[in-house]
């Protein structure tokens, strides 16, 4: 859209047909003295127009005039500035992440077996993969890391802004490549450990586990969430499972029982300020990380500026040609003598 910087210029334009006409009819014209006018009583009268030297300057006047006024076409633009958070994933890799949380709709083993195999229902950890996926999708300016846990915990991938990488990573994992029990304090020191020295505004873990503590080791849960609490690292805690969930092996289904600790899961995301988040199924782990999402907000700034495409100069060569051309019909072929 063009606009002008100093619109009111534009009012001069109304000089410029006084300019005209004063020029063409109030101008001094070349005379003679003669004794009668009788001689020149017949002679048909001359109409006066500006001739082509007078347009030629009115129009460049009128050009200059709008030049001035600064026509621009203008675009607005907005910076977005944002400084991201560090974000840590700490996924339960046990083999028991490999169990099918079963909704209550369906009823009877045979629907239980097809919904398996067509794929309609999938494991805990095919689940927690998708959300998450789904969570650094909407999350760009967000350092990210992996963290994988079963036994031990083991550093996946460091926080990092290459969520193309961090999602090929994601995808390999797999329930009981890690091992079959679960460890919570080693992955909360391991978290801990790649976000204290962050220089992120806000540093958050999240873990994910099925299962309670039950791997001994030299930093209890408790001890570990003080230490993250020291380092300004938030920890959010979600509990996966249900009691309606069945496990296959050797080609068999067998019940499993809801296994992780709520009230451990709770008190480690208390010391640190977090949430505790309960996800029975795949719509208890869509609703879950729709709710991290939005507790974890980025801040982003987005400052707006215009940008201008000029036309002045322009016009102000064409008004300047114009003259020139004024010019030179005066002194060539519009040359005029008294």
């Amino acid at each position: 859209m063009i606009e002008f910087a100093y619109p009111w210029l534009l009012l001069l334009l109304l000089l410029v047909p006084l300019i005209g006409y004063y020029c063409t009819y109030r101008q001094k014209q070349p005379s003679v003295t003669v004794s009668s006018i009788e001689p020149f009583m017949e002679v048909r009268t001359v109409v006066r127009r500006p001739g082509f030297p007078l347009s030629c300057m009115l129009l460049a006047l009128v050009v200059l005039i709008v030049a001035l006024a600064r026509p621009r076409a203008g675009s607005e633009k907005f910076v977005i500035r944002s400084r991201g958070i560090d974000i840590v994933l700490a996924i339960d890799l046990s083999g028991s992440m490999g169990s099918y949380d079963v909704p209550r709709n369906i009823t009877s083993g045979d629907a239980l077996v097809q919904a398996i195999r067509s794929g309609a229902l999938k494991t805990r950890l095919e689940i927690a993969k998708e959300e998450i996926a789904k969570f650094i999708a909407e999350r760009p300016n967000d350092r990210i890391g992996l963290v994988g846990f079963a036994e031990k915990a083991y550093n996946l991938a460091p926080p990092t802004l290459d969520h193309a990488w961090l999602l090929a990573h994601l995808a390999r994992l797999r329930p009981g490549m890690l091992g079959d029990m679960t460890g919570i304090a080693s992955p909360l020191g391991t978290g801990v450990s790649r976000l204290k020295d962050s220089k992120a505004p806000r540093r958050v873990l999240v873990l994910f586990t099925d299962g309670s503590n039950n791997v001994r080791n030299s930093l209890t849960p408790e001890q570990a969430a003080e230490l993250a609490k020291k380092f300004n690292v938030v920890i959010h805690t979600v509990g996966i499972g249900s009691s309606n969930a069945f496990a296959v092996e050797n080609g068999r289904l067998f019940q499993v029982e809801d296994q992780f600790d709520e009230k451990l899961l709770h008190h480690l995301s208390k010391i640190t300020g977090g949430r505790y988040f309960a996800a029975a199924d795949a719509e208890g782990m869509k609703k879950v990380m729709d709710d991290i999402n939005h507790l974890e907000k980025t801040s982003v700034e987005q400052p707006k500026y215009m940008e201008y495409r000029e036309y002045a100069p322009y016009l102000a060569l064409v008004s300047l040609a114009l003259a020139l051309l004024a010019f030179l019909a005066r002194c060539t072929w519009r040359l005029r003598l008294p």
